[in-house]
């Protein structure tokens, strides 16, 4: 897969403080690329400097294949991009905001592909309401429509579910698998809200400290052993007990009158359902997912832990 974006070595400080450090990965056309970092990580720094908006003390930015800085301006009209919350008028109508960014663009868009970006954000039959009426979530869409009006092959978007209800979280989740799958669009997107970025992501890097501590898919990332076994019982009861005093006691991490958590390795639930089994009880579902929140925090707080001792 070649690489629409590429990163080597950036690094960028304010005065005394290094906020991104030797910092390389690369992003695949069609990739949806997750940025995961804990505040003050160097995610924003690292964004704005892939978009020009502030330049690396070290290291380059290639966009298909060509240094960022030979061919900046070329470069940035196969880029869109919202970083925080998108800028917009609130008393013009969602319509005239995104036929004014379009002009601004210096690209010439017909009114016809307005109306195809209003309908693949999700805002068809509420282009002509005032923005200042919209809800978070649909400002939200809006921005990403103006990202996009100049059909852009790359969308970074940073922290595009930051403020939004859950309604308005899975509106943009869903918008960014389809954005991907449908459109052919490549997305680096950056969250604090972890499961999003589980759910949407083909790859993620995952940054401390301005530098990057581990990268990948989820799969690879996460060790078989961090499986998260969930099971439906009838009521527990005495079963607690039981569990507790076996050799399954030690992946037991949670568990409530109905639902029974372990983690452990899938290859065990053959033999924990049949252990269950022999203590006449009901099987009714078994679900397995992964930790993923569990291995960043561990991961940011191993990381944390050795520079205390360096």
């Amino acid at each position: 897969m070649s690489a629409i974006l590429e990163a080597k070595n950036l690094s960028k400080s304010f005065k005394n403080f290094k906020v991104v450090d030797s910092l390389s990965f690369a992003i695949g056309k069609g990739e949806v690329y997750g940025f995961l970092g804990q505040n003050g990580a160097g995610k924003s720094t690292t964004m704005r400097m892939l978009l020009g908006l502030m330049f690396p003390d070290s290291g380059s930015i290639y966009i298909d294949g060509t240094e960022f800085n030979n061919s900046r301006r070329h470069l940035l009209k196969n880029i869109g991009a919202i970083i925080e919350r998108p800028d917009m008028y609130g008393y013009l109508t969602g319509w005239e905001n995104l036929r004014m960014f379009a002009a601004l663009s210096g690209k010439k868009v017909l009114p016809a592909e307005l109306h195809e970006v209003l309908e693949i954000v999700g805002l068809k039959g509420r282009e002509k309401d005032k923005v200042r009426a919209y809800s978070q979530g649909m400002k939200q869409r809006l921005g990403i429509a103006i990202a996009m009006i100049h059909e852009p092959g790359l969308l970074i978007l940073d922290e595009p579910t930051n403020g939004l209800d859950p309604q308005g979280i899975t509106d943009i989740r869903n918008l960014i698998r389809s954005l991907s799958r449908d459109h052919g669009k490549t997305i680096l997107v950056s969250s604090h809200l972890l499961y999003e970025v589980e759910q949407v992501a083909t790859s993620i890097i995952i940054i401390h400290k301005g530098k990057k501590i581990a990268e990948g898919t989820v799969s690879e990332l996460l060790h078989p052993d961090d499986t998260l076994i969930e099971i439906t019982i009838e009521q527990g009861g005495a079963l607690q007990a039981q569990i507790s005093n076996s050799a399954w006691g030690k992946f037991a991490v949670q568990s409530d009158a109905r639902i029974l958590t372990f983690k452990m390795n899938p290859a065990l639930i053959p033999e924990l359902n049949k252990w269950l089994v022999e203590k006449n009880v009901a099987v009714y579902g078994i679900n397995t997912r992964h930790s993923f929140e569990s291995y960043f925090l561990n991961l940011t707080n191993e990381t944390t832990a050795a520079d205390r001792t360096v």
